[in-house]
């Protein structure tokens, strides 16, 4: 259980071709915004068109999601991906046209890409050893923290320095080079629908995963509202409010470095157990936050808040593989990203309503606990789920884990500890 497992050539080109595809949905909110703002209304058309890509994401992510097909997905992925990068490359070239056709690429630019995420995971799990999958996801996201840290300085320098559209434009080249990359990579990353289970019914199937959907949407949402209400909270405690791009690089730092940390051993514990601690220190650090005076203690609050956060969302995806057969695991992913996509919407509004009402460190604060009622749903509902997986081996009479029976905590990386 070492990265050297996760060092290969394809693994390299997994990741060029995974960044090629990712940095423009990192870049396209902000770029959305920087496109627009010298129109009349323009901050106000910026979060529209932000909003319809948004809006995109969600719908695409599930929809086209299910349709992955595990044997033949880079034909999938590749079509997604071209989608994506006629909507960027939409946006950047007709720079001034009519809202409602901005609206309708940057529609297209969320949706089309939106479940290549999901089938790029179950990709670069097959490219690795089973043993080595905790390892992978951890090098997945190291990567797209950084991913996520270069994007909005990039949109910005672009913007600012050379011209608006620019960021859209580079979008869609990066997402047409990942289509190419995937023509290096294996086809697909299952040998077709082996589940008799996935094959009667895949949606039944990716519902009864629900817990976990509801957890890794919840530390999402959490960090989206601690995001959203920085600057206030900043400006309450009366500190600069520049400072929230340093605090929120932190963050970004600290969720490769909890990423990495994560893949170094095995952690004790069920999944379950560790993402409820997980998420529980991740709310602490939230709180403290909220609470602290200083922008020293902030900055150092939200690091290890990113740290924790990452590490939750490692055991999200590995409660994935335990709860969905392989046939249905890139739609899972595709189904999660759309959650999590729903949950950061959600914290926008909610964001925007508790700040008319509340101070910005009460607001984060009312975060927390919701963050913790849904992580407690989340646990109920895997506990819940799981028992039932047990009962199920006993009323056959075949013990958990034995060979043919499903395995409550199944993953291998659950197996060993």
């Amino acid at each position: 259980m070492t990265y050297r497992d996760v060092a290969s050539k394809q693994v390299l080109i997994w990741a060029c071709t995974a960044v090629g595809s990712r940095m423009p949905v990192a870049m396209a909110p902000l770029a959305l915004v920087f496109l627009v703002r010298e129109r009349p209304g323009g901050y106000t058309l910026g979060a529209a068109l932000a909003a319809a890509y948004v809006i995109g994401e969600i719908i695409g992510a599930p929809v086209l999601g299910m349709r992955l097909d595990p044997a033949r997905g880079r034909r999938h992925l590749a079509v997604g991906l071209a989608g994506g990068a006629v909507g960027f490359a939409g946006l950047g070239v007709l720079a001034g046209a009519h809202p409602v056709v901005l609206g309708a690429f940057a529609f297209l630019a969320g949706a089309a890409p939106a479940a290549v995420a999901g089938g790029q995971r179950a990709l670069l799990t097959s490219l690795v050893p089973e043993r080595a999958v905790t390892q992978a996801l951890s090098a997945e996201s190291m990567l797209m923290s950084g991913v996520w840290a270069v994007s909005p300085v990039a949109v910005a320098g672009l913007a600012l320095g050379v011209a608006p559209r620019i960021p859209l434009l580079l979008g869609a080249a990066l997402m047409a080079s990942s289509i190419a990359g995937h023509w290096l990579l294996p086809a697909g990353w299952a040998k077709g629908d082996q589940d008799g289970e996935a094959g009667r019914g895949k949606l039944r199937v990716l519902i009864r995963a629900w817990p976990v959907y509801v957890t890794g949407a919840a530390s999402l949402t959490l960090l989206g509202l601690a995001e959203l209400t920085l600057p206030a909270l900043l400006e309450q405690r009366g500190i600069g409010v520049g400072w929230s791009g340093p605090m929120l690089a932190g963050l970004a730092v600290g969720a490769g470095i909890g990423a990495f940390l994560y893949g170094v051993r095995a952690w004790p514990g069920r999944l379950r157990t560790r993402s409820v601690v997980l998420m529980c220190g991740m709310s602490a650090f939230v709180s403290i936050t909220a609470l602290i005076p200083g922008a020293a203690g902030i900055a150092i609050a939200l690091t290890l808040a990113g740290t924790l956060q990452s590490g939750a969302l490692i055991t999200r995806n590995l409660s994935l593989r335990e709860a969905l057969p392989p046939s249905a695991l890139a739609a899972g992913y595709s189904v999660m990203y759309a959650a999590a996509g729903a949950g950061y919407a959600a914290t926008g509004s909610l964001a925007g309503g508790l700040l008319q009402v509340v101070a910005p460190s009460t607001a984060m604060l009312a975060g927390v606990v919701l963050t913790l009622l849904l992580t407690a749903l989340g646990w109920w509902g895997e506990a819940r789920r799981d028992g039932s997986r047990a009962a199920g081996d006993l009323d056959v009479g075949v013990a958990p884990g034995a060979e043919g029976a499903p395995i409550a905590g199944g993953c291998d990386a659950e197996r060993r500890l």
